[in-house]
This record gives structure tokens, C-alpha cells and sequence, in this order.
């Protein structure tokens, strides 16, 4: 059946053939060739020619236990089984031996030298990057294939071969450190501890944290000579605390202990801040589908877009409906899902610092950086600027309080994270401070906050990272000017050198300096002739030897020695085009900073008004000709030319600009400086020089949103809907670091105390708008684990269980204004009662603003008998005689539903118009005020519901209709609010709706002609 020649087997191509001898082995169609070792029974699958005497060296065997009849036929391959399923069911493995192949998810794991930040990251997932460092032995021991490149995580510095990394993945107890919290989005606050983790090493330096005494040299050379697999000590991957490999030094109680991350714990990022949302669908979220389905079938069924109200409606109620479905639909796949969020544990004692590194910078310096810093940090807090720059970092750790930023690259890279910081909106607040670890031969940014050095010095050299993170944590906070460049077209000049010319510069944002003339053309001939010949340019001293032979060149050319004729120069005002005609300038600078050109100091500082300073709001420009440019290198001045605030350049032909190093030809311009901010940056502590004081504990300005059991229930996973039906209560200021038990007691207090917030009941909870992509509630009991920041951005939502809700069928529709007109009696008596005052009680004073309004002290009987109020009409009759008043117009317009009731029981009328016409009802149905709306309704006749204004002809139900309030819609309806009523342009507040693309409420208007409810409540 088949032959073993040369120690090859051949196989026919069946799908499936079985070796009928004792130990029978399951084949599998996909591999043809396989290498056959008859004294151990060891079968290879093999795509080319593979020799027996290579095999032991090259590749390891799978191994294959024998099999039945019975196992033979359960295994046979389901013609409709997926490739996954077809590759899992190809061999049998033993399960006993060590000698074992890899699943296949694991085999199929891509190896990352970042940490994934998608659905499908892994925790205890290895950062690999290859090593050839002498005694870096594989972790498996035994299971080693030893095959493939020798590779080691950053991370925890576990060393294996590269065809060993699937081997590793399978073995929970070769893991690396956890960097995140993968658990359900309500419990990421239950445990917050970080704990060790411990990786056992074979060759290790230094000294144990238990007995002090330091390892052995000799264990250390054996080995590395003899490839020893003795476990001779166990570090902690966060701490980086060691200990001897035995009883004395380490117990197992170790290993359950908690860790307190070592030396860098104020500026790690613990993996608790960290949390893996669940995927939809999955186990540990809280969105039911269920749920969603129900709520929409209900809402369909009895709400606003339902066809319950009519024959007519039921059509265009589901159109409408399936409208908005794809509305939202398309909503949700332009937004991207976010799979981790961060939440910070507020402490005075912690300032994390998250780490950009530009890994092109510098040469190989950034990949160096980049494995150096996983070590000592939490590699999530590390990230790579090639994947994706820095916005995804910044906006995820927003939330982060003391946070600081450390950007290592070249001065580029600085700006690069300085410009997004402009650009994530909200802004950050308050805004982190960022420091430079400088790469590359430039670093005139780094040299001005002190991390650069002398001219000698080039940046990062090696240094001990432990150090530089050291500095950062004590470094101090400093304000550096940056200034926005505005360049427009000069209309008044044709040019004819336009070859490769631009018409903007390439950053419109001045951090370092910006320049014109002899410096950008050198530089820009240096980037063009880098772009050609890249390979020319891989050596630093090179670099520079060209940038020497591009000025010794136009010193003989003198290319620029008319730049005086070509560019006008004003500088607050004051035209300088003259001084650098006298000067013989070549080329004019701008500098924000001291350092200029790799460490050079073109500004002297005994010229001026005052000592330059980054951020004095105050730019030095400096003349430079052909023979002060190179003397700049021997600690030569440039021509002071002046300080100013502003400046304006008009260019009258083609030439060279640069930006922070950035290089074009600009076409005639007209190009205008001024100062754009001022950003927080890190410097290097000086004695003598003062932080500048940033306050940690911003407030947080929140408004105070209720929304009832009813409501939640079913928009719960609709957040906009939800925040549309939710009803403001307030505004409240507080501390970003307070935890909800706090802000518990400060809102009972502001519920008890202060007039302008409605009732609450004592049995409501706080409500997370901000984790997950919906809404969910928090357990009273884990108040104490929460704080404000991680359940509230803008809006903090409160869930009340006894708030009214509002109605959702054509019975609830109907009862729903005698509910309200009983509910607004009660809750008047209910005030009377408390102030201890009758029912025909008022108030001598009632303060509106800074106008007090006299009014009545008591009514007499007579008075209550004879006048025409509710005491005699009942609850719901606007009496005719009332006072008219502006108040009652600007409570509605406010919300304050305590001062409108206070005034209209003080006998001023509900029906008080401005000067257009619109009324109380008017104003609260533009403002969406539900309580104010609901209170008018129960306290107001229908000739005040239906009143139009004198502008546009409009009533309280066209403006809903405008302004998209469903609910309040319902509620007028309900009330009687006349659904013919045409406006000054023609229009039905149905038709508006339409207009307003409000095609829910449309077909709910429309569903309601003709059957409007009739109460027996008096009309005009």
C-alpha cells in the first residue's frame, strides 16, 4: 500500500487511507509525502524532499498514538467541516508525551513585539523580539524543538525559540505578566490589587531580595557553557525583586502576595486601570439581545411609531421605524467599538506616564527603547508611533489624572504628539505635561528642557533607562510658546521659479523655530537628495560631512545674497527690511527656543530688552549670513535683529522654507506669526527655577440627568434615545477624584435642601453612561469602589424607581392628564402643608432675580368665592382675571418648575405671553422641560394648550414637532392639543414633523387624527 524506499512514503491521493498492522495511524489526504522512522513508528508530514540525516537536526516528529477501528471511524472528516475543524482532526496527538504539536490557534498566533488592543487580544500574551545574547536558554527544557531563531519578551524576559512560541502559548504557566483586566464591565472595581509574577530564570545577576547575597559568577559561566537547566532563581516580572531557587529564600506564600511594581511605581500604569470591555454578546456583558428585540416590538406595538392608533398609521408607523433602524445602523458602523477603556484609581502618590517612541528615529535606538520600556513599564502604557500615532493612546488615557507624556524621538516626534493633543476633541483637562528623551543628531527641543546636553552629546546613548524614567518622575513642569504660521497667496507678484514650489509651509504650528532663505535651502537639498539615495545616508558623520560641503558651496555661489530685495519683514508693526539690507543677510531666523541647528546659539543674550525664555510670548529673530553660519558651530552670534509678538513676511519670488526642520519652496506669500498657546512641557529640575502650578483635582461640571425604571428597561442599549427621554434635574460641580458615595450624600443634600431640584425618591442609583456602548446601573453597594470619572463625562445619569414615566399605549395616553392633574394637586398641598399655610395662603415676597413682586398676603373667603380661581372651579381652571407676569415666562423658560407653581398659586396666570405671543407652554416645549409641560397641562385649560404665537403662527404642538419631543408631543395629544391647527406657512404640526425629518412623530400625529381623547375639560 505503500513503500519505504530511501526512507520515503509515498501515499495515493484518497481522502483518507488506514495502515492495516498492529498500530494502526490515522493519515489525512492534504499530506502526500511523509518521512517514515521504522524503529519508533515516528511519521513527519513534509512539503519538499526531506533526508533522514537531517531529521533529529532540523525538524522534531509528531508524535501518534495507535488507534482502533472504532477511533479510526468517530475520526473520518465531515465533508461539510470547516478548514479549522479539518486541521484539528488530522492527527491524534499523545497526550502522555512531552513530544506534542501546537493547537492551532496557537500555532496560528501572529508574533507581536506590541500589545494587541483589539477583541481579539490574549492576556498573558508574550512581546517577542529576536536575541543572540550568550546563556538565554529556551524555557521548555525538555519539550525544546530547538528550532528557529532564539527569541525574548521584553515584557518578562522569557527566552524561546521561535518555532518553540507555540509550545509557550499553550503552557498558562509560561504567561507573561497580565497587563489588563479582562472581567464584566461591573466588576472591574472588585479587585484592584496587582500581584507578582513570578518567572523562573536559569541565568541571573545580582542579588536575592531575601538573604542578600549576590549569584554566583559560576553557575552564571556554566551556563552559559554548558546550556545549564537548573532554575536557579525566580524574579517578579513587575518588581523585578529576585530570590534564591530554594526553601530559605522562597516559600509558595510568595506567590499569592501583592506586588508593589518596584521602584516605578508612581509612574506604572497598574493592569487594574485597565479594562478589556466584553464583546457583544459575550457571557460577561450585560447587553441583552433579548431585551432589544422586546423593547422594540413593544415600542412599535404601543408607542409613537406603533399602528395600534389607526388603520392609516400601522404602514407608515413601520416605515418609519425601519428608517431610523438603518439610521442607527449606519450610526453605529461609521463609530468604532472600542475594546479597552481605561479606568484610573485616583491617588496624589501616582503620575503615569505613558511612552511614544518613534522607533525610525535615531536608527536602531527606538527598538532598543521600545523592549527596554515594556520591561520596566506596563507594556499597554508603551506605544509604538508607526502604529497608528499617538491619538489612540492620548484619547484612552484621558482620563488619567497627573498624566504625563514622554515622547522619545526627534524633535519631529514632539510636535507630532504636540499637534494631536490640538486636535483630540474634547481637549484633555487638564492637559498632560510632555518630556523628550531625545534620538537622532537634532534634539534642539530636548537641549532646551535640559535632556539634550552639549553640543558633544547626541541624544540618547545607552543610558540606563531606570535613570531617565527616575528624571521624569522628579521633573518639573514648565510653559513653552507655540505660534500659529498663516501663509496666503501674493496676488501682487508672478514668479516664474515655481518648479516643485508649494503654497503653504509644511507645519502651520512653530515649536522650535522657523526660517527662510541659505539654512532651508541646505536642508532642503539634503532631504531631496536623502529621498534619492537613502542608502548614502546611514551614517551621521556622513550627514554632516554634506551639510558642510552644501555651505561651503553657496558660500562661493552666494545664492541669497539679495534676500533683502526679495521679502519684506515687520515685526510688531515695524518694518526691519532695511537693518537686514545693512546686515547682508542670506537668511532670516525665528526662534522659539535658544537651541538652534544641533545645539548652536544664534540669539546673544546681552542684546534685547529682556533674557529670551520659552515662554515669554516673545520670538527672537536673527539675521544669518554665509559666514556666520558655519561660525554658529564655534559658539558664534548671528545679527540680533529684534523681539516681537507678531511678524508678518511678504515673499516676492520662490524660496526656501523651513518649519522645526521641515523644509519646501513656498510660492510669493504673504506669511503672518502670532502666538497660538501655551503647552505644558517637562523639564529637566534646575534649582532655582519653579514648577508651574497645575491643579490635579479639576472639577467636573455635570448636568443631572433622571431617567425612570420604565424608561431604562427599555433604551438601556440606546443612548441617544435615552438621553433624549431623560429629564434634566440640574447642574452640579465636583471633584473628577470624588467616589459615588460622596456624591451621593452632596446630591441627597442639594435634593433636600435647594428649591431648584425636584423631588427624588431615596431609592434611586447611579447610572454608568461612559464605560460600555450602553447604559448600565451600579450597585449601591460598590459605591465606595467607583468614583465619579469612570461613570460621568459631561452628564451624570441617576435612575429613579417612583419617577412617573411617560406613556406608552393609547390607554396610558388617555389617563395620562387626569394622572398629571392629580399629581400637580398633590404635590400643591403637599407644599402647603410643609410651609404650614392654608389653601388660599401666600407669600408677601416673591424674589425674581433682582425684582421682588409684591403680592397678596391672604384671600378671604369672600375674595376666594367670588373670584374665579381653581378654589371654587377646581384643580385644572385657569382663571380669566389673573395677573399676567414675565416670571411666569421665564421660570418656563428656565425649568424652574418650584418658582412657575409658586407663582401661578400666587394668582399670576399661566396664559402670559411676551411680545410675540408664545406663552409659558411655548417656551417649555422649546427647552424640553417635561415637568414644566406636564404641570401647565394639569393646571391650564385647552384654549392655553392650543394658543398660537403672533409670529409664525405656531402652537405648543408645532414647536414640539419642531424640536423632535416625542414625549411632549404625547403628552399635548393626550391634553387635547388640536392636530389641525395650520401655522402662518400652512402647516399642520404633522407636516412640520415631516419637514424636520422627525418621521417617528409624523407618523404619530398621524395616527392620532380623529382620535383624540375628549376629557369633559372646559374649552374656549
Amino acid at each position: 500500500m505503500f513503500s519505504a524506499t530511501n526512507g520515503k512514503i509515498k501515499l495515493p491521493p484518497e481522502d483518507a487511507v488506514l495502515v492495516t498492522s498492529p498500530l494502526r495511524c490515522l493519515f489525512n489526504g492534504p499530506f502526500r509525502d511523509l518521512h517514515f522512522n521504522v524503529t519508533d513508528h515516528r511519521i513527519i508530514p513534509v512539503h519538499d524532499v526531506v533526508f533522514l540525516d537531517d531529521f533529529e537536526r532540523n525538524v522534531k516528529p509528531l508524535i501518534y498514538r495507535p488507534v482502533t477501528s472504532e477511533v479510526a471511524e468517530s475520526a473520518n472528516v465531515d465533508e461539510e467541516a470547516t478548514p479549522a475543524e479539518e486541521e484539528q482532526r488530522s492527527f491524534i496527538p499523545i497526550s502522555s508525551d512531552t513530544r506534542r504539536t501546537a493547537s492551532a490557534s496557537n500555532s496560528r498566533r501572529p508574533i507581536r513585539i506590541v500589545p494587541d488592543w483589539t477583541e481579539n487580544a490574549v492576556q498573558g500574551e508574550h512581546y517577542w523580539k529576536p536575541t543572540s545574547a550568550s546563556g538565554d536558554l529556551c524555557c521548555l527544557n525538555e519539550e525544546c524543538i530547538k528550532s528557529g531563531q532564539r527569541m525574548k519578551c521584553s515584557a518578562c524576559q522569557l527566552v524561546a525559540h521561535h518555532n518553540c512560541i507555540p509550545f509557550v502559548n499553550e503552557k498558562s504557566t509560561l504567561a507573561c505578566k497580565p497587563t489588563y483586566r479582562d472581567v464584566g464591565i461591573r466588576q472591574y472595581r472588585e479587585q484592584t490589587t496587582t500581584h507578582h509574577h513570578w518567572v523562573h530564570r536559569k541565568l541571573e545577576k545580582g542579588k536575592c531580595k531575601q538573604c542578600g547575597k549576590f549569584f554566583p559568577m559560576k553557575q552564571a559561566v556554566q551556563s552559559k557553557l554548558f546550556g545549564s537547566k537548573e532554575i536557579v532563581a525566580l524574579a517578579c516580572a513587575w518588581c523585578h525583586e529576585i530570590y534564591h531557587n530554594k526553601e530559605a529564600c522562597f516559600n509558595q506564600a510568595k506567590i499569592g502576595e501583592e506586588c508593589r511594581l518596584g521602584n516605578y511605581a508612581p509612574i506604572i500604569v497598574p493592569p487594574s486601570w485597565i479594562v478589556k470591555l466584553p464583546t457583544k454578546g459575550n457571557f460577561k456583558s450585560s447587553i441583552r439581545v433579548s431585551n432589544k428585540n422586546n423593547a422594540a416590538s413593544g415600542s412599535g406595538g404601543g408607542g409613537a411609531g406603533g399602528g395600534a392608533g389607526g388603520g392609516g398609521g400601522g404602514g407608515g408607523g413601520g416605515k418609519s421605524k425601519k428608517q431610523t433602524q438603518r439610521r442607527q445602523k449606519g450610526k453605529e458602523e461609521k463609530k468604532e467599538p472600542r475594546a479597552f477603556i481605561v479606568k484610573p484609581i485616583p491617588s496624589p502618590e501616582v503620575i503615569p506616564v505613558i511612552v511614544f517612541i518613534n522607533p525610525k528615529s535615531g536608527g536602531n535606538q527606538g527598538h532598543k527603547l521600545l523592549g527596554k520600556f515594556q520591561h520596566l513599564l506596563n507594556p499597554r502604557q508603551v506605544f509604538d508611533l508607526t502604529q497608528g500615532g499617538p491619538k489612540m493612546g492620548l484619547d484612552m488615557f484621558r482620563k488619567a489624572p497627573n498624566l504625563r507624556v514622554l515622547a522619545c524621538g526627534g524633535d519631529g516626534t514632539v510636535g507630532w504628539v504636540l499637534s494631536v493633543l490640538d486636535q483630540i476633541q474634547p481637549p484633555l483637562q487638564p492637559a498632560p505635561a510632555v518630556g523628550v528623551l531625545p534620538l537622532g543628531t537634532g534634539n534642539d527641543l530636548a537641549r532646551a528642557l535640559g535632556w539634550g546636553g552639549s553640543i558633544f552629546f547626541q541624544g540618547y546613548t545607552d543610558e540606563p533607562i531606570g535613570k531617565i524614567l527616575r528624571e521624569i518622575g522628579m521633573s518639573q513642569c514648565v510653559l513653552m510658546d507655540r505660534w500659529r504660521v498663516k501663509v496666503t497667496p501674493n496676488d501682487d507678484v508672478t514668479d516664474d521659479h515655481v518648479d516643485r514650489s508649494k503654497p503653504n509651509v509644511p507645519l502651520n504650528v512653530i515649536n522650535n523655530y522657523f526660517s527662510f532663505g541659505v539654512d532651508a535651502h541646505i536642508a532642503l537639498e539634503f532631504h531631496e537628495a536623502r529621498e534619492a539615495h537613502p542608502e548614502r545616508f546611514n551614517s551621521r558623520l556622513r550627514n554632516k560631512m554634506y551639510y558642510g560641503q552644501m555651505g561651503g558651496k553657496d558660500l562661493i555661489l552666494r545664492q541669497y545674497r539679495n534676500l533683502s530685495q526679495w521679502v519684506t519683514l515687520e515685526c510688531d508693526g515695524q518694518d526691519f527690511t532695511g537693518k537686514l539690507r545693512d546686515a547682508g543677510c542670506h537668511a532670516v531666523l525665528f526662534l522659539n527656543i535658544p537651541s538652534y541647528g544641533g545645539g548652536t546659539h544664534p540669539w546673544n543674550d546681552s542684546f534685547g530688552a529682556s533674557k529670551p525664555s520659552i515662554d515669554d510670548g516673545l520670538m527672537e529673530v536673527v539675521g544669518l549670513t554665509t559666514y556666520q553660519l558655519p561660525m554658529l558651530q564655534a559658539g558664534m552670534h548671528g545679527t540680533c535683529i529684534c523681539q516681537c509678538r507678531k511678524a508678518r513676511i511678504i515673499t516676492k519670488r520662490t524660496i526656501p522654507m523651513q518649519v522645526d526642520g521641515e523644509a519646501c519652496r513656498v510660492k510669493p506669500s504673504v506669511i503672518e506669526i502670532e502666538l497660538l498657546n501655551k503647552a505644558l512641557m517637562l523639564s529637566k529640575r534646575k534649582h532655582g527655577r519653579g514648577d508651574v502650578q497645575v491643579n490635579p483635582l479639576e472639577k467636573m461640571q455635570l448636568h443631572i440627568l433622571r431617567v425612570t425604571m420604565q424608561q431604562y428597561e427599555q433604551y438601556h442599549y440606546d443612548k441617544e434615545m435615552l438621553r433624549k427621554l431623560a429629564n434634566k434635574l440640574g447642574q452640579i460641580e465636583i471633584e473628577s477624584q470624588c467616589d459615588l458615595e460622596h456624591v451621593r450624600n452632596m446630591l441627597n443634600t442639594k435634593f433636600e435642601e435647594s428649591i431648584s431640584y425636584p423631588k427624588v425618591s431615596q431609592d434611586w442609583c447611579f447610572i454608568d453612561s461612559c464605560t460600555a456602548e450602553h447604559y448600565f446601573r451600579i450597585d449601591r453597594a460598590q459605591e465606595h469602589l467607583h468614583y465619579i470619572c469612570d461613570i460621568a463625562i459631561d452628564e451624570l445619569y441617576i435612575l429613579d424607581h417612583e419617577a412617573a414615566t411617560m406613556p406608552q399605549t393609547p390607554d396610558q395616553e388617555r389617563s395620562f392628564a387626569a394622572f398629571s392633574q392629580r399629581q400637580a394637586q398633590n404635590e400643591r398641598r403637599q407644599m402647603d402643608q410643609a410651609q404650614g399655610r392654608g389653601p388660599g395662603s401666600t407669600d408677601e415676597d416673591l424674589q425674581i432675580g433682582s425684582k421682588p413682586i409684591k403680592v397678596m398676603k391672604w384671600k378671604s373667603n369672600k375674595d376666594r368665592l367670588f373670584s374665579f380661581n381653581e378654589d371654587v372651579f377646581g384643580c385644572g381652571f385657569s382663571p380669566i382675571l389673573e395677573q399676567t407676569s414675565d416670571a411666569i415666562l421665564l421660570a418656563a423658560q428656565s425649568g424652574d418648575l418650584n418658582m412657575l407653581r409658586a407663582l401661578h398659586e400666587q394668582g399670576y396666570s399661566l396664559q402670559s405671553v411676551n411680545k410675540n405671543g408664545q406663552t409659558a407652554l411655548h417656551f417649555a416645549c422649546k427647552y424640553n422641560h417635561r415637568d414644566i409641560v406636564k404641570y401647565i397641562i394639569a393646571s391650564a385649560t385647552r384654549r392655553l394648550i392650543n394658543m398660537a404665537d403672533k409670529e409664525l403662527g405656531q402652537t405648543a404642538l408645532h414647536i414640539a414637532a419642531e424640536q423632535n419631543r416625542r414625549d411632549i408631543c404625547v403628552m399635548l395629544v393626550a391634553a387635547g392639543a388640536h392636530l389641525d391647527t395650520l401655522d402662518s406657512g400652512g402647516n399642520t404640526p404633522m407636516m412640520v414633523a415631516f419637514n424636520k425629518n422627525a418621521n417617528e412623530i409624523a407618523t404619530y400625529l398621524e395616527s392620532k387624527q380623529g382620535t383624540q381623547p375628549v376629557d369633559g375639560w372646559l374649552d374656549d
